[in-house]
């Protein structure tokens, strides 16, 4: 009921229309597939992979620090950042594995990115026995022996020419195009409930406005008395 109302007082600030492709695209958001970036250093790479979430409607994306600090190329993410939710994993000694099992622990199958003696092709990939985090690694060694060891399954894209592999950005495109595709013609209940979108549609209106963070701070204090 705080969000509600705190939602309803704080969108007087931007416009009608505004408001109104907020509403639009947060009833299109899920949190049902997430995407893992393990130690990506090419950060036009990293970006594009965020801009393309964003455009897929996927809200979280979790970033794993090992080696490689992640950057944002703000050429190429278009502000992307501004309306998915960056989860950083980089505060341990072996954060793919911290980041693997808090997924694990929210019921993700976590999904590696990459061919195996045991992939699935992405045509038949199951969306259906629950939520998944996919993680794509970096450019040149692809995911890490951590995620390899650890992995609940493994994905390929079918491919039928010569080269090996996909740029990580086009690997990403090309499975989150695939998958959201399905998981929205689907009987699958991948929508955000009320509260995640109250909490998201609080946090892109109080990002857009000037002093959004001591307007609601403001109001949360006048509900203290």
């Amino acid at each position: 009921m705080v969000y509600k109302g705190l939602i309803e007082y704080i969108s007087q600030f931007i416009t009608e229309e505004r408001y109104s492709l907020y509403k639009k695209i947060i009833a299109h958001r899920t949190k049902y597939i997430t995407v893992v970036l393990e130690d990506i250093y090419q950060s036009q790479n990293a970006s594009a992979v965020i801009r393309t979430c964003d455009c897929f409607g996927i809200q979280d994306v979790h970033v794993i620090e090992n080696k490689n600090k992640f950057k944002i190329n703000y050429n190429v993410s278009l502000g992307s950042t501004k309306w998915v939710d960056l989860h950083l994993h980089n505060s341990g000694e072996e954060n793919s594995l911290d980041a693997i099992n808090s997924l694990k622990e929210k019921g993700y199958r976590i999904v590696a990115a990459s061919p195996h003696s045991s992939d699935t092709s992405l045509d038949n990939f199951d969306l259906t026995k629950g939520k998944i985090a996919i993680v794509f690694g970096t450019e040149r060694r692809g995911i890490s022996d951590v995620v390899q060891q650890n992995a609940d399954e493994f994905l390929k894209i079918p491919m039928y020419g010569f080269t090996e592999s996909f740029n990580i950005s086009v690997s990403a495109a090309i499975i989150l195009h695939d998958l959201t595709g399905k998981l929205r013609s689907s009987g699958i209940d991948w929508k955000l409930d009320e509260s995640e979108k109250d909490e998201i549609l609080l946090d892109w209106i109080r990002k857009r406005i000037k002093g959004g963070d001591l307007i609601v701070k403001n109001y949360i204090e006048s509900l203290r008395g």
